[in-house]
């Protein structure tokens, strides 16, 4: 548990009994970790009102992921009471994640294809010179804000590279992704369902001219994504006008806001656990295992869901076919009987089978360059700047989906600064001294 938060066991057990995801109390979102211990100690398999259940049990979430003949990611039954007939529907019942064989199958199979370990070490030199660029930029400055211009800056331009977007047409990006995103977590007002919707169309119309650009210019299928989509698979297979349409947004999308947290996340952590930190400078070998533990500390992506196609049952709790699932991956990453000290940041914990990423069929087919860029971003901003610092509170989202600052607030030290071979960004992204 956090320092400072210890609750009696029947303290405890009373506020697992009341938890509900769609009354959360005012100080769970800085702090979601002690609800969700609460919840695995005294409700593990907990049933709302609604009929849904929240499940946080490590043991628990890796039994839904794999077997997903009982446990749908289909979202089309859910997200129709939710969305109605609108942008937002169609899009998130038509993307990668939430599909189920065969169309998950070829669509991971075609993504996936220029995602493999080959192809994202082969990223790994215009990474290190956007990086550089950025940190070239910034240290220009006595005080940034750590998301805006470094942690949200780094991804947008990586899936952006991968899409082949051209830059000028970049800016967009972000917000989009924000209010498509944002209509995920499980309440949903009127202003972000509007935004939302709004988004997707922007999104669609966007893409609809790239794509009409790139079937006239096609780009090399090893490491351009759209020309892939385009071009289908070697026996001809090809995605229709409207999956292709929304997998490019979905891309964009969960490339973006996730790495964004756990960058976001990493730095803003490494000043609350100094000794960490102090670790990490020392040895900036140990950037491999500290990534892993950043996802699994405070995870990117706190919730998933499913929902049961057959009468199945749980720890106890019977469920009936149509029985919506949510899974808590922020508290099964704590999970006492899988990781010991589970609340202490440990940079060098060994096994760390976290499940950030997911796991099974539908595990994320970009967590190998979400944990390049995570690597090169942090260990090269904390070989830049280490002694930067917070100037003021970070500011958080306000999701429960999505766990990550909006805002945080920094100072950098000039001194720290200095480097003896600046790297600036080429137009074409190649590195230049």
């Amino acid at each position: 548990m956090e320092p400072g938060v210890a609750w009696s066991p029947e303290v405890a057990r009373a506020i697992a009994a009341r938890f509900d995801l769609l009354r959360l109390p005012p100080d769970f979102h800085a702090n979601p970790y002690p609800y969700y211990d609460a919840l695995m100690t005294h409700a593990p398999v907990k049933r709302f009102e609604d009929g849904s259940v929240f499940l946080t049990r490590y043991e628990d979430l890796v039994r839904v992921y794999r077997d997903t003949k009982t446990f749908s990611s289909d979202k089309r039954r859910e997200f129709q009471p939710k969305f109605g007939d609108s942008p937002l529907y169609e899009h998130h019942t038509t993307s990668l994640v939430f599909r189920d064989p065969p169309v998950h199958t070829q669509l991971r199979r075609l993504i996936g294809g220029a995602l493999t370990p080959r192809h994202v070490a082969a990223m790994e030199p215009s990474l290190v010179a956007l990086v550089e660029g950025l940190l070239d930029r910034i240290a220009e400055h006595a005080a940034i804000d750590l998301i805006d211009d470094f942690a949200g800056a780094i991804p947008v331009e990586i899936i952006g590279n991968l899409l082949r977007v051209p830059r000028e047409d970049r800016e967009p990006l972000r917000g989009w992704s924000l209010a498509i995103l944002g209509a995920l977590e499980p309440t949903l007002g009127e202003a972000a369902a509007a935004r939302g919707n709004a988004a997707v169309r922007e999104m669609l119309a966007y893409l609809e001219g790239l794509v009409a650009d790139r079937r006239r210019h096609p780009g090399d299928p090893e490491t351009d994504v759209l020309t892939r989509l385009i071009l289908g698979e070697n026996d001809g297979e090809r995605l229709g006008t409207k999956d292709l349409l929304h997998n490019c947004i979905f891309l964009l999308n969960a490339g973006h806001e996730t790495t964004t947290n756990l960058i976001g996340n990493a730095l803003v952590t490494l000043c609350e656990w100094p000794d960490a930190r102090a670790l990490l400078i020392d040895r900036p070998e140990a950037i491999e295992t500290a990534v892993e533990e950043f996802l699994r500390f405070e995870s990117s992506n706190q919730l998933g869901n499913r929902i049961t196609t057959a009468p199945t049952g749980i720890g106890g709790v019977e469920m009936p076919a149509g029985t919506r699932i949510w899974l808590c991956i922020g508290a099964a990453n704590r999970d006492p009987r899988k990781f010991p000290d589970p609340n202490r940041l440990d940079l060098l914990r060994a096994p760390n089978r976290h499940l950030a990423f997911g796991s099974g069929p539908h595990q994320c087919v970009g967590l190998t360059l979400g944990r390049l860029e995570a690597r090169v971003a942090i260990s090269r901003f904390l070989r830049r700047f280490p002694r930067y610092e917070l100037s003021g509170a970070p500011i958080r989202g306000g999701r429960v989906r999505f766990r990550g600052f909006v805002h945080a607030p920094c100072r950098l030290n000039p001194r720290a600064a200095a480097t003896s071979n600046p790297v600036t960004i080429s137009i074409n992204g190649g590195m230049k001294s």
